[in-house]
């Protein structure tokens, strides 16, 4: 309080507070016993790290709340991050422009149903003692505020002629005699886009008209991402954000390695002695899963040492220790979104049979391109063990598939349905010729029946099975660690390149 810079914030979140009717002040009732409540602080950043500006935040303590009486549901969908990277594909393909708007205090537009009850926050003046505050708005801090804010942006959007998306909840559209707008949310972050360029301008003036809104221009900055307009197409890394997980991990100074796992290591959940205190592993590792929104040469590393967060140890520290070191050598690499791409899918699927020495479970790995670039991929450890590497690779092809057709459902939805099969690579002649071929045979009779959901797609042609060389199967990346020659020539057809001052 003895600085001016953070009196004047707390006097701009009580004016914003003020302005928006959050609470009217009444008596206590006798049965309530009013929630607490305190200012939180926080000093926002520009994406180069100088300060952008100083925030005070009322934040309820919603931990005091009860289900059921001042709360009910909670869940509030945000946007998947393969609809965000779908999105710039798109725009990067048809030379769209990327717009990003922010909704100032955005919890604060909430409608509250509930009756709920905070003490006076401190500072306010009061003529009595048994004075609080019934809340009108939703507030920072309290269980249902997402839910009740998106609730309330979408009926606004709704209400603007636009539809919300059958994939996505967070995505909105909008059709119009020029064209399409696309809107994509992610709690108040908020990025448009499309080619209807006056539709655009329109539901910016909108939604100026219903909330408090800031305009951000061209998006440059989402999330941690950063987005870099280049005539070659759109560019995302985390360039920062890697330099400041490289500071956390005290690995500034160190040497870069050219690759995020040892070949052939096999991590044991057992093997050396445990860490005393797991609180800084769970923080690098959670930090390194965001990191794979565009860096999807760590999704294996990062797998493997994110199944010790429970019990990490020495040794699984030293892998974690490792993916830094390779990422400081690589800061500004990211993904390229290409301008005047094609928008054929295709997808690439692989596993690696009874990979996990634990448990003897595989591994499946997949990638989705949009025409050149990359939009969706996944590594994860199978839910069960697979007797054979045909039934580990069919498992992973029929979880690939259910992407393929959520992807194709968006697509279509956006307007860039796709007239052909999408073809699903995989290099198992045995996984291909079951999925082909309606002849059930004995090693396939222990595989479930949700598996044969790709048996279906290939009937309906939603997906053809052209087999490929393991040499050339990009899902490998996401399957197992490799040598540097391979690992390098993989991440090249993932149009992962790094960032110079004009690509």
């Amino acid at each position: 309080m003895e600085h001016e810079c953070w009196r004047q914030a707390i006097d701009a979140e009580f004016l914003a507070l003020e302005e928006n009717q959050t609470w009217d002040v009444v008596s206590c009732p006798p049965s309530v016993k009013p929630l607490g409540s305190k200012l939180v602080f926080s000093i926002k950043l520009r994406p180069d790290g100088s300060i952008d500006r100083y925030k005070a935040r009322l934040v309820v303590l919603g931990n005091k709340q009860q289900y059921g009486l001042d709360y009910d549901e909670t869940f509030a969908p945000v946007a998947k991050m393969t609809t965000v990277r779908t999105i710039v594909a798109l725009a990067a393909s048809q030379s769209w422009s990327l717009h990003q708007m922010d909704v100032k205090n955005a919890f604060l537009h909430g409608d509250l149903k509930e009756e709920v009850y905070i003490k006076l926050p401190h500072g306010m003046p009061t003529s009595s003692p048994n004075t609080v505050c019934k809340l009108k708005r939703s507030l920072y801090g309290l269980k249902q505020a997402p839910r009740v804010w998106f609730e309330k942006f979408r009926s606004t959007l709704l209400g603007f002629s636009f539809t919300q998306s059958q994939y996505d909840s967070s995505l909105f559209l909008q059709r119009t005699s020029k064209g399409l707008v696309i809107l994509l949310v992610y709690v108040d972050d908020i990025v448009i886009t499309g080619s209807d360029k006056d539709g655009i301008s329109q539901i910016q003036n909108l939604l100026h008209s219903s909330f408090h809104m800031k305009d951000l221009g061209q998006l440059t900055y989402f999330l941690g991402l950063e987005v870099h307009h280049r005539p070659q197409g759109i560019f995302l890394n985390q360039q920062k954000y890697i330099q400041d997980l490289v500071d956390v991990a005290g690995l500034t100074n160190t040497t870069s390695v050219e690759t995020p796992m040892e070949i052939n290591v096999k991590y044991r959940r057992d093997e050396g002695e445990l860490l005393e205190d797991p609180t800084f592993y769970r923080k690098l590792v959670g930090s390194l899963i965001y990191l794979t929104i565009t860096r999807p040469d760590i999704s294996y590393a990062v797998h493997i040492v994110s199944k010790f967060m429970q019990a990490p140890r020495h040794l699984h520290l030293s892998a974690v220790r490792r993916i830094i070191k390779y990422i400081h050598g690589t800061p500004s690499r990211g993904l390229l979104f290409p301008s005047g791409s094609t928008l054929q899918l295709q997808a690439y699927s692989d596993a690696d049979w009874a990979g996990c020495p634990d448990t003897r479970k595989s591994t499946t790995g997949w990638c989705m391109f949009l025409g050149d670039a990359l939009v969706s991929w996944k590594c994860k450890k199978q839910d069960s063990v697979s007797k054979s590497s045909t039934e580990a690779e069919y498992r992973a092809m029929s979880a690939a598939c259910s992407e393929i057709t959520w992807l194709r459902g968006l697509l279509a939805e956006l307007g860039f349905s796709q007239a052909q099969p999408t073809p699903l690579h995989a290099d198992n002649t045995s996984a291909i010729q079951i999925a082909a071929n309606p002849v059930y045979h004995e090693r396939t009779k222990h595989i479930e029946v949700d598996c044969h959901s790709i048996r279906k797609a290939y009937d309906h042609q939603v997906i053809t099975l052209p087999h490929i060389s393991t040499t050339l199967q990009i899902a490998d990346l996401f399957t197992k660690s490799m040598t540097h020659q391979r690992h390098n020539f993989l991440v090249s057809k993932l149009m992962l390149v790094d960032l110079p001052a004009s690509i």
